[in-house]
């Protein structure tokens, strides 16, 4: 049985698939540029030759992209968007109008595609990996499951912080289902204000098998915590350090006690400390993020987590991590009480099966075997290292 994950972030997608057959380890995985950052390319390429772009497709990860779509508009470059691809710099369209892009119709765009460079946005590309696999003799057309994680905002009403919308819905969906798990989808079954996650599912065309959408950051978070030493706790801290995005969740035996989401370039080492100890303790606020041009926090447990008692403080995970390896003399820079800095937290650099940047991809499986009940157990046997053992790769056909 195989499973397809794909953890969309904004510098890289990580890509694995699950063979039941293997032990996990023995998983094919690939660790390939954002679409963002391949979009991003493309546009830069055309702002150094001045030449006019069309943008079509749908919404996807915005970031790096938009960042050169609105440097080219900038520029007096023309550039050209359909709607449904405007809608990944802002979902109200006249802001992007205002920044010098022209807004088209679908059949304005197929008049202009043989004079301009034209790009499709779309955040997944499923031909073009099944494409990448089989250059290496690897089919797809045998999938139990394909499983996708992007970011999300969510599409907030006009007038209403994104970043605001967007801990709303967290906090719905943690009150509905205190689970991790909580933040996965059947593609049929995508809730409306979650736009980016639909967007995966429009765009992916004909799949060989069910497409399950996930937040990123949940997926990360779940899938950090199938390291060996992680697993056996039974309350731990979380912390997701991505690209563009940090965020850790508090757990405990019954569930999510508290999150928070923070810009990555918007922090350094102390301040993350800081946020740290305050879920810990059950003293963080949503306006301590909010206000500090973060996502924002919820706690829902005021008991005390305790530091020092176990042999490292939080669990580490996510492509900028080295900012736990910065333990210099740091500066408190965010207005948090000074009992909230006693000392650099003790982290530990979670890799389960042994890949960091593929915790992500582990965490799509778990929630996609919750979605899925003909796949549950073979799956949660694999992810308690109990699938494949004793069998070699090259005894399977791939």
């Amino acid at each position: 049985m195989k499973v397809l994950t794909v953890d969309i972030g904004t510098g890289t997608q990580d890509i694995f698939l699950y063979d039941s057959r293997l032990d996990i380890e023995n998983g094919f995985k690939l660790v390939l540029p954002s679409p963002t950052m391949m979009i991003h390319h493309r546009v830069r390429q055309a702002l150094q030759t001045r030449t006019p772009i069309l943008l079509t497709g749908h919404q996807m990860g915005g970031g790096p992209s938009a960042w050169a779509i609105e440097e080219t508009a900038r520029a007096g470059i023309p550039v050209y968007m359909t709607p449904s691809a405007a809608t990944t710099l802002n979902d109200e369209l006249e802001k992007v109008e205002a920044v010098g892009i022209n807004i088209i119709s679908e059949e304005e765009a197929r008049g202009l595609i043989s004079k301009v460079e034209h790009l499709e946005l779309k955040d997944f590309d499923f031909e073009l990996i099944a494409e990448t696999f089989s250059r290496f003799g690897v089919t797809l057309n045998d999938l139990e499951a394909i499983a996708v994680a992007v970011f999300d905002h969510g599409n907030a009403p006009a007038g209403v912080s994104d970043r605001q919308f967007r801990f709303d819905y967290l906090d719905e969906r943690i009150r509905a289902k205190n689970s991790l798990s909580a933040f996965a989808y059947p593609s049929t079954d995508i809730p409306k204000v979650m736009t980016r996650l639909q967007s995966v599912a429009d765009s992916a065309g004909k799949l060989p098998s069910p497409l399950i959408v996930m937040d990123t950051a949940p997926a990360a978070v779940l899938g950090a915590g199938f390291d060996s030493m992680v697993a056996t706790r039974k309350q731990k801290i979380i912390c997701n350090v991505g690209n563009f995005h940090t965020l850790a969740f508090r757990l405990g035996e019954k569930g999510i006690e508290g999150v928070f989401e923070h810009h990555t370039g918007e922090i350094d080492l102390s301040k993350l400390e800081s946020l740290l100890r305050a879920l810990a303790d059950g003293s963080l606020k949503h306006e301590d993020v909010f206000n500090d041009m973060g996502h924002g926090a919820l706690v829902y447990s005021q008991e005390k987590f305790g530091f020092g008692k176990d042999d490292f403080d939080v669990v580490v995970t996510g492509p900028r991590r080295s900012m736990f390896q910065t333990m210099d003399d740091r500066p408190l820079t965010m207005n948090l009480p000074s009992s909230m800095a006693n000392g650099p937290l003790r982290p530990y650099f979670a890799s389960p099966f042994g890949d960091m940047m593929i915790a992500g991809c582990f965490g799509l499986l778990a929630a996609t075997a919750e979605i899925l009940p003909n796949i549950a157990d073979t799956v949660q046997g694999s992810l308690r290292g109990e699938g494949g053992r004793g069998v070699a790769p090259w005894d399977v056909p791939v």
